[in-house]
């Protein structure tokens, strides 16, 4: 195993109160793919931050190779001193790196380069971050959040990026589905310590699980050791109690063990306040269009939606996902058709800006509308602080100023501000943007239960897969023109049926295509051939299936040891990926091969 390039060993980190760190660490070698993954607050971002060498530890040991190069993604980019997109990230560049790949990647993360940094948006400059710190391909590449702001084309090109990449990699990220493809190495922080999983994110949650089950087992068995010995204590013989000093002693450090065990923290316990019935259709649109300018944000659109109904809209930035919604729900007149709302609705959104939300106001304050210290859940009168302890907010915080939450605290509290209201109708904006794990399943259990309708935009396909009956996408993901199509199911389901349809165009054209070429056969029409393209794949896809079924074999050849897995579960993991891969890119060539040859035969008579 090849010696680490970076190593974070009992970290000590506190600012005030329990430390954030105790104990954490974080070993490195080349090629790892970690993610960090932990609740927020758990300090995840700044053990990230030590490895980077921006936060100091209180004690411990830090060790980076002397001739390594570490980048890490900045949260708050600083463009002082820079005119252009272009010249920060291209900043970022050592000596003989490739200034290539800076506008390669801005143009992915849909950058020009020419923007003005002033001028930029919270997620382009985000964006500009991430195109500073991979263009320079380091030894380490530290990246905190790296998909937020990022819609799924971006996404899915970011994880074939980073799959591929020679940079040893570090994610803190929301996106399970993300870090399930990207990830060969978990490391989980927890309490202040840190624990690894040398698999990948998918292979987490079960392993944390059986963790924390063996921690209660060891605590209830520390507990009944301290029964029996404080039983002898008791009912022992008064000399030998005496002059056993050692036991008693021992009997103390349990009792100080026990006492002094931090269990893990707790899960967000809430559920929807009941709210009257709402009609049972509940949003009719027919033929709605929505245009800025020259720009069709929305053609001719029409859905019915009924109670109980879970619908997801999923598109690229710019799209017009939050026009669409904002139409569906009567925030937003449209150019032409008609929208009808339901009965009885009683609607709550969640805004991805979180603008509902005064910096200067008080965690009580606002989850009370500033009606004292109490409030109304499920007609039940609940006192403020008690409230908030059932999504992990301590009661000290209840007068704390909300510009003090980190982000993922901001969203906690308007999810907890929700539903602590009767709604029938939930609008969720991008609601899982920096919610932890945990409180994500509570999130996808609450929108999966919730007995009315759900109407949400997302980039996070694993939730959207976990709770949506229809998905609204554009008819044309990579060139949004207006034109909206609903699909039953979820994101995935929704990928299927787009390739099934693709397809079947495909077969529909080609159907067209052979009466017109039979009858041009027929006449003795020469000029009739193969494109220059269609030849070039002809000649050369050929030569492009015996490399991909070499790489396969050399890889079958790899995974033959049966010793493998167990000596090196993340070689054999990462080979499996690419094998699943590579045979999926042979049988697209061998398809489109053989479609070719029988065309060329048509067309040679």
């Amino acid at each position: 195993m090849a010696p680490p390039i970076l190593k974070l060993d009992d970290i000590f980190l506190s600012f005030g109160g329990a430390p954030l760190l105790a104990g954490a660490g974080l070993q490195i070698e080349p090629g790892d793919k970690i993610c960090l993954v932990g609740r927020n607050g758990s300090g995840k971002s700044t053990l990230l931050k030590i490895a980077a060498g921006l936060v100091e530890a209180q004690s411990g040991e830090v060790f980076r190779h002397p001739s390594s190069t570490v980048r890490y993604l900045e949260q708050a980019p600083d463009f002082a001193g820079f005119n252009t997109v272009q010249a920060y990230a291209e900043a970022g560049l050592g000596p003989g790196d490739d200034p290539y790949r800076v506008t390669y990647l801005l143009s992915h993360l849909g950058l020009s380069g020419d923007e003005d940094p002033r001028m930029l948006s919270g997620g382009e400059s985000r964006r500009a971050a991430l195109a500073r710190v991979m263009a320079p391909e380091p030894d380490i590449l530290l990246l905190d959040e790296p998909t937020n702001h990022l819609d799924l084309p971006t996404i899915e090109w970011l994880e074939g990026e980073l799959q591929k990449t020679r940079s040893a990699l570090v994610l803190i990220s929301h996106d399970r589905r993300f870090l399930e493809k990207v990830s060969t190495a978990t490391v989980w922080l927890d309490r202040g310590t840190s624990r690894r999983l040398d698999r990948g994110f998918a292979h987490f949650e079960a392993w944390r699980d059986q963790v924390l089950e063996a921690e209660e087992l060891e605590q209830h068995k520390l507990g009944k050791s301290i029964e029996r010995e404080e039983h002898w204590l008791r009912y022992g013989v008064t000399a030998r109690r005496k002059r056993n000093m050692r036991r008693l002693g021992e009997l103390q450090t349990m009792r100080s063990n026990y006492r002094g065990h931090k269990g893990p923290q707790g899960t967000v316990q809430a559920t929807v306040s009941d709210a009257q019935e709402s009609g049972k259709l509940v949003i009719e649109a027919d033929k709605i269009t929505k245009s800025f300018g020259e720009r069709a944000i929305v053609t001719p659109f029409s859905i019915r939606v009924h109670r109980g109904d879970c619908i997801g809209l999923v598109g690229p930035n710019g799209a017009g996902k939050t026009t669409l919604l904002k139409m569906m729900t009567g925030q937003l007149s449209p150019d032409s058709g008609i929208v009808k709302l339901g009965t009885n609705l009683e609607i709550a959104t969640l805004d991805q800006k979180r603008e509902d939300l005064d910096p200067e106001d008080t965690l009580a304050n606002y989850l009370t509308d500033g009606r004292g210290e109490n409030l109304l859940v499920n007609g039940e009168q609940r006192h403020v602080t008690g409230y908030m302890k059932e999504f992990l907010f301590q009661p000290e915080q209840a007068r704390t100023p909300i510009r003090n939450l980190s982000g993922g605290e901001r969203a906690r509290l308007m999810l907890a501000r929700i539903l602590s209201r009767p709604t029938n109708l939930l609008i969720l904006d991008e609601p899982t943007n920096d919610l932890d794990i945990e409180t994500l399943d509570l999130l996808q259990e609450i929108v999966a239960g919730f007995p009315g309708t759900v109407i949400l935009v997302s980039h996070d396909r694993d939730f959207l897969d976990r709770t949506v009956t229809s998905t609204i996408a554009p008819a044309v993901p990579d060139a949004p023109d207006g034109r909206w199509i609903e699909y039953a199911g979820g994101y995935s389901d929704m990928l299927v049926q787009r390739k099934g349809a693709l397809e079947e165009r495909k077969r529909a054209e080609r159907a067209a295509e052979k009466p017109r070429t039979q009858q041009a056969t027929a006449s003795g029409n020469s000029k009739v051939k193969l494109s220059f393209k269609q030849k070039f794949a002809l000649e050369n896809l050929p030569k492009e299936m015996a490399k991909a079924e070499a790489e396969i074999a050399k890889r079958e050849q790899v995974m033959a040891d049966p010793n493998l897995f167990t000596r090196d579960p993340a070689v054999f993991n990462r080979l499996a990926g690419e094998m699943e891969k590579l045979r999926a890119s042979l049988t697209d060539m061998e398809e489109e091969w053989l479609e070719l040859e029988m065309l060329r035969e048509e067309l040679e008579g």
